[in-house]
């Protein structure tokens, strides 16, 4: 998921909707998908979401309102969104776009599990940074 695997669709379109707060992404199969800024900000492939290995992902809360404030290109094969936040370090492939816009309500469901696993729910304020993180660089 992290390249860009031969063969796959890729983006012909992308439109940030800031108050809608979607991504709108047509690809080359002619798929179209508005992807919400908070499922691309808790599924976000970066080290401090996804955590440097199986079982070290940190649950993302509190990101509802999360808006998209930049979006660069990455070569020809991704993107990277800045957030309200302050998060800018996940890097988008268009294998990840495509998959996060194809199977959103899977996401959706699974997130909502995870969340009430955790005893708590999308609005629940994340900690402080004050927390400890298991990367030196978060």
């Amino acid at each position: 998921m992290a390249g860009l695997q031969a063969g796959a669709p890729t983006p012909q379109s992308i439109t940030v909707h800031g108050q809608s707060r979607v991504l709108e992404v047509g690809f080359s199969d002619g798929a179209t998908f508005r992807i919400p800024f908070e499922l691309m900000r808790i599924y976000s492939p970066s080290a401090e979401v996804q955590g440097h290995g199986p079982g070290q992902e940190v649950l993302q809360t509190g990101k509802r309102d999360v808006e998209l404030v930049d979006l660069q290109p990455v070569g020809n094969y991704a993107v990277q969104p800045v957030f309200s936040d302050g998060h800018d370090s996940g890097i988008f492939s268009w294998d990840l776009l495509y998959e996060l816009g194809a199977n959103e309500a899977r996401l959706w469901a699974e997130y909502e599990s995870r969340l009430a696993a955790a005893g708590v729910d999308r609005d629940t304020p994340m900690p402080g940074k004050g927390g400890g993180s298991a990367c030196g660089s978060h």
